[in-house]
């Protein structure tokens, strides 16, 4: 089976990311491909960029409270290029109600700081397989 491959990126105006680069640590070890692709990335160079990388997985990591709109943007663009089938996760600091509304909006599992990388790992490898599954 092919390795997964993994786009992780920094939305918007915020700064820090540390915690980015811990889950692409995480997920290139655990033999993911990992594109990191820096700070300050837009909605549409992120969608850009994981088209053109054919990527599987798009991890988005938000700190600066603007979630509610960057999540369902990444997705909006996604989609409008045909690429409904990139599972749009990620994490930060995100409200229990504002996940279930971004779920509700076709955005994947959502995690908080202090979250085992191992959760993200699993998470990531079973929607996968699934998907493997239904494509066969």
């Amino acid at each position: 089976m092919r390795p997964i491959r993994v786009l992780v990126a920094k939305p918007g105006l915020d700064g820090h990311d540390r915690g980015a680069k811990v889950v692409a640590a995480a997920l290139r070890d655990a033999g993911m491909e990992v594109i990191y692709t820096g700070l300050h990335q837009t909605p549409e160079m992120i969608a850009n960029a994981a088209i053109q990388e054919d990527v599987d997985v798009v991890g988005l990591s938000i700190l600066s409270g603007a979630h509610m709109t960057l999540f369902p943007k990444v997705v909006e663009l996604l989609r409008a290029q045909g690429r409904d089938d990139i599972l749009v996760t990620g994490g930060g600091i995100i409200p229990k109600e504002d996940m279930d509304a971004l779920r509700a909006q076709g955005v994947g599992e959502l995690f908080g700081p202090g979250t085992p990388t191992s959760d993200l790992v699993d998470y990531i490898r079973t929607w996968f397989q699934e998907r493997s599954r239904q494509e066969a």
